[in-house]
């Protein structure tokens, strides 16, 4: 056989078998990765750096569109108020949302892949003469306002529930309310977080307000999954998709743009049981 014969034939079963690894390179992805024979809903919220409807940007909106790009499944994403979203959640008729915690309640229905943690913290006028959280023992007329559906750290929510119990908690959809409210005193305080910090000169709430640190662990927040509508072995497969987003530094990246790096990395870098 003449030698370029030989190596025609020779560079045709290289090509061929590339073609073939290639191939079932290709079907072990697909089978490791999430089933896209359907397509899925994903809900944001509203709430500071997460997520802003008017600019259609924040850390939930990138974090949703690396997700999505990874899984490479149709996601059909829409906006609605954290009270919706876990009603939907809960009976299957939503696939997923972002940023959500954990708490008994809803361990029931959903399952989490955390993907940030963070503290809370009490944003209250200063003419309400609270300087820490054992004030509020002496503070009758004191009102709290909250998101409605919203849990946060252990003492927080014993806060909340304490004041609750009283008739002194005032619920809103989202934070806009919640911080013209402040400002005309209707309530003393509401309880916030650090993606709410930097509305707070735009609101003109800094020069009235004090923040108070709840003095609770840093609480994991993470990809919401309704266990109604997936399957446990799909929602281990969601699960190392936001894990791969983490440790190849994504996730940082993400808060980098919208944290300085001291903060991203306090807010990303943490230990969890998952």
């Amino acid at each position: 056989m003449p030698a370029a014969s030989m190596s025609r034939k020779i560079l045709g079963s290289c090509l061929g078998c590339l073609l073939l690894v290639l191939c079932n390179l290709n079907a072990i992805a697909v089978a490791s990765g999430p089933d896209c024979s359907r397509p899925f809903t994903l809900a944001l919220h509203e709430h500071g750096l997460l997520y802003s409807a008017d600019t259609n940007t924040g850390i939930d909106k990138d974090f949703a569109d690396e997700l999505i790009r990874r899984s490479g499944c149709k996601v059909n994403v829409n906006v609605m108020p954290r009270a919706r979203i876990w009603q939907l959640i809960e009976s299957g008729a939503l696939d997923f949302s972002l940023s959500g915690i954990a708490t008994a309640e809803r361990n029931r229905f959903a399952t989490f892949a955390w993907y940030f943690s963070n503290k809370y913290y009490l944003l209250v006028r200063k003419d309400a003469n609270v300087k820490q959280l054992s004030d509020l023992e002496h503070k009758d007329r004191f009102q709290l306002g909250v998101i409605r559906s919203f849990r946060y750290g252990e003492s927080a929510n014993r806060l909340v529930d304490k004041l609750q119990a009283a008739n002194r908690v005032s619920q809103a959809n989202g934070l806009a309310p919640l911080y013209q409210t402040l400002l005309l005193n209707r309530i003393q305080g509401m309880i916030i977080e650090p993606f709410d910090t930097p509305v707070l000169e735009e609101k003109k709430l800094h020069a009235i307000t004090n923040l108070i640190e709840f003095n609770d662990p840093s609480v994991p927040h993470g990809l919401i999954m309704s266990k109604k509508s997936l399957a446990t072995s799909e929602q281990k497969k969601w699960r190392d998709l936001v894990n791969a987003m983490r440790s190849d530094g994504t996730v940082r990246r993400i808060f980098e743009k919208y944290f300085n790096s001291d903060i991203a990395a306090s807010m990303t870098d943490f230990q969890t049981s998952q």
